[in-house]
């Protein structure tokens, strides 16, 4: 199994399979949806399998529903190791979130307070997960809209200990801590300082939507539909400074997507900007 590198990657897409097999473009790893990939065959398995000759992959979950309390849907979490047998992909990872229950799958990934109670039941789903699928899993940090008033731990905190009892990793998704700053009204500076980075084994940058209230605030959506903006940026420098490490790291662009130029584009930043912050230490 190989380790991504700490190079920039981008999500892959439908739309550019041919041009990647053609121009092989100077680009550290590709990420793909599981969900989009468990079908049993068709051109988008050709197309991956062509690909994967010659990059190193990245599965990404958004169906396991990690936070359920009646457990992880057994079929689900099967269709998902054929597919990660299959590929062998260097990293595994999925949201810390919920969007199942019994047999009713929800269209969203839904927040859970952070209590002692969600950390055992992402702590169960987790260990579970991760014994079907022999490998270790990310997790990653959710954007939020509202909070819950019956939080007992910071979000930080909560990822830091859900890793140390189950020994996976933190897909720190850096837009994900800006949009739920903003709409919540905490220092993202602050939640970077509170991750422990020796969990963090890959990072997420996206872009976002911006919409106005009727009380005239803003609400930042997370939608992956446009550039990096500069805030994010900044924020991505902070933590590559506070750090000294390089990480893979992603640029998620799911809607509205854009010619795969400007994705390699925004992958270049992100590589330049890594490198150069510590070549100053």
């Amino acid at each position: 199994m190989q380790n991504l590198p700490a190079r920039s990657g981008i999500g892959l897409k439908a739309q550019h399979y041919q041009d990647i097999i053609e121009h092989q473009p100077d680009v550290g790893w590709f990420e793909i949806h599981a969900e989009n990939y468990m079908g049993n065959g068709g051109s988008p398995h050709a197309y991956l399998n062509k690909i994967c000759e010659t990059y190193p992959l990245s599965i990404h979950g958004v169906g396991l529903s990690l936070g359920s309390a009646n457990g992880i849907n057994t079929e689900h979490l099967e269709r998902f190791k054929t597919l990660a047998q299959r590929y062998q992909p260097a990293q595994i990872s999925e949201h810390l979130s919920w969007s199942q229950h019994d047999d009713i799958f929800l269209n969203d990934l839904l927040p859970l307070p952070y209590t002692e109670e969600a950390l055992h039941i992402f702590q169960k789903n987790i260990d579970h997960v991760q014994s079907i699928l022999n490998q270790k899993i990310l997790i990653e940090n959710p954007s939020a809209y509202i909070g819950f008033n019956n939080n007992t731990l910071e979000e930080p905190d909560f990822l830091n200990q859900l890793c140390e009892k189950t020994g996976c990793g933190l897909l720190l998704d850096i837009n994900n801590v800006y949009v739920s700053a903003h709409n919540q009204k905490f220092s993202a500076h602050d939640y970077l300082l509170a991750i422990d980075d020796k969990h963090v084994k890959e990072i997420h940058l996206a872009g976002h939507a911006t919409q106005t209230l009727s009380n005239n605030n803003t609400l930042k959506i997370d939608d992956h539909g446009s550039a990096i903006c500069d805030d994010v940026w900044q924020l991505y420098d902070i933590f590559i400074k506070q750090t000294e490490k390089t990480y893979p790291t992603l640029i998620e662009w799911d809607t509205n997507i854009p010619d795969i130029k400007i994705l390699l584009a925004e992958a270049q930043q992100a590589e330049k900007r890594m490198h150069k912050l510590l070549t100053e230490f």
